[in-house]
């Protein structure tokens, strides 16, 4: 890619087009299964034997019409003249595609990076190069202090109740600097979510009242 801006998207209700039936087109519909698609359409004239079930699957060589109403799509077939035509298809409709193979003529809008995830922790690394990325990963993975995913964890309860109090924006981004901060971390391993709750409403009060 000639350049990248990184993002996490909500694929959940996106139809996401794979068009490849091996076993690079496998690992990208369980890539897009795991992150909550539940609409995935793969197109091949066949398809490895380990292809996730969950797909809806197209037993037919390519053409552009299998495109239609694709947010996301993925070329990953083994022929370089077939992930061209895909990619060629997919600019021509505004859709963003993935190219499984690299290409400098005709390259994809996005890359899948390697991922951790841990909950709602989730690391991804791009390096150029799919080997180095997964090392890099699994080295930042491994240095992770277990503290931050248990407050990540937490939040999810945290930061809807400090969104819906009356403290306004100033009061509330210190609260989410506090909860970054060791105290609140030893807090949270120490005494759980109702000991850290109590110590921000006595160091950061928020008003509820109605």
């Amino acid at each position: 890619m000639r350049h990248a801006y990184p993002i996490l998207i909500d694929v959940t209700d996106r139809l996401a087009v794979i068009v490849g039936g091996g076993p690079v087109a496998a690992r990208k519909a369980r890539g897009v299964l795991a992150a909550g698609a539940k609409c995935i359409r793969c197109i091949a004239p066949q398809f490895a034997s380990d292809f996730p079930e969950q797909v809806e699957r197209i037993t037919e060589e390519y053409a552009a019409a299998h495109l239609e109403g694709a947010d996301l799509v993925f070329a990953a077939t083994d022929s370089r003249q077939v992930n061209d035509e895909v990619v060629r298809d997919c600019r021509q409709r505004g859709i963003w595609v993935n190219r499984a193979d690299s290409d400098e003529v005709e390259p994809g809008d996005f890359v899948t990076p390697a991922k951790w995830e841990v909950g709602p922790v989730i690391v991804t690394v791009s390096a150029g190069s799919a080997a180095l990325a997964a090392a890099l990963r699994d080295q930042i993975a491994g240095a992770i202090d277990q503290r931050y995913i248990a407050m990540a964890q937490a939040m999810q309860e945290l930061r809807p109740m400090i969104l819906a109090s009356k403290l306004d924006g100033t009061a509330r981004a210190a609260i989410f600097r506090e909860l970054t901060s060791a105290k609140a971390l030893d807090l949270l391993r120490g005494q759980g979510i109702d000991g850290l709750r109590q110590w921000l409403n006595e160091r950061l009060p928020m008003t509820n009242d109605k």
